[in-house]
This record gives structure tokens, sequence and C-alpha cells, in this order.
């Protein structure tokens, strides 16, 4: 009898404590969608992009305008070293071409990332701020896949999460609005 009881003792604890233990999940993938630096990033992407394509566009058009004036000095008859260091000057433009769009590749890249990390940053704020306030042990992010999140037993903080991040409940991503 006083075997039972003392484990009674040891176990009920861990039974009460267990049922205090706060869990949640939140959908990252929609919030980030939302947020207002997410817009503006996907703008500020969009107009970089757009720059480095009119420059791209110049440099093709210069290239292809160069091209024409080859092939009108081969059909007249202008010495060969003159076709050489004409035809020297296209394949340098068109190195140059090649490596300005790896070069344009790569930065925009960098810059997406560098955009997304600083807005990773500001939606793990939000949530730690959720999270302390809430006093969760433990929140789960259900857009990364996980298998299964007991919606009965953990709490859904997204909206929480928004909140914190100043984003209106009603509020969806720019890419889901009507275009007119």
């Amino acid at each position: 009898m006083k075997k039972i009881f003392i484990l009674l003792m040891l176990v009920l604890p861990m039974g009460m404590f267990a049922q205090q233990q706060k869990f949640g999940y939140v959908n990252s993938a929609e919030i980030i969608q939302v947020m207002p630096a997410f817009d503006k990033a996907q703008k500020e992407l969009a107009d970089l992009q757009k720059m480095y394509e009119d420059e791209f566009n110049a440099m093709r058009t210069e290239l292809e305008k160069k091209g024409t004036e080859f092939e009108k000095l081969q059909k007249d008859s202008v010495p060969e070293n003159i076709l050489k260091r004409r035809y020297e000057e296209l394949m340098q433009l068109d190195e140059r071409l090649r490596q300005y769009g790896n070069e344009v590749s790569a930065n925009l890249q960098q810059q997406e990332q560098e955009k997304m990390v600083a807005i990773q940053q500001e939606l793990l704020k939000a949530l730690d701020a959720v999270g302390a306030e809430g006093g969760f042990v433990c929140i789960f992010d259900v857009s990364g896949g996980m298998p299964y999140i007991s919606k009965t037993l953990c709490e859904d903080v997204t909206m929480k999460v928004r909140a914190k991040l100043g984003i209106p409940a009603n509020a969806v991503p720019a890419a889901n609005l009507p275009r007119n």
C-alpha cells in the first residue's frame, strides 16, 4: 500500500505537469505572404530585376547593332585585319553580355535571400513573443510539412503572430488579390 501511495505521489505530479503543457502551431508560410515586409521585398526585387533587364536589353541591342555592322563590312571589300578586330570586339561584347547575365542572376538570388532572412527574423521575433506571452512550451510550424499535429491538443497561434506583426486578420497575399 505504501508503495502504491509513493508511486501515485510520483506519477500524479507528472500527470498534472503534462496537462499544464501548452503546445501551439502556426502557418508561417501564410503569415509571410501577408507581411508588409514581404510585399515590400517583392516590389524591390521586381524593380531591381527591371533595372537589370533594361541594362541587359541595352547591351544586347548594342551587340545586335555591331553584328549588323559587321555583316555589312563582310560584304564590302574590307581588309582582313579590320574584320578580325571587329569580330573580336563582337566576341568580347557577347562574353560581357553572358557574364552580366550570370552576375545579375547571382545578385538577384543573393538579394532575395537577404530579404527573406530579414523577414524570417521578424517572424521569429513575433513568434517568440507569442510563445512567451502565451506560455507555450513548443509551437510547431505546419507549413513545414509536419505529418500530424493534434488540433484539439494544440492551439493555432497563426492569428496571434499575425497580430503581433500588425497584420490584419482579413489580410490576403497580394498575389491573391484580383487584378484590374
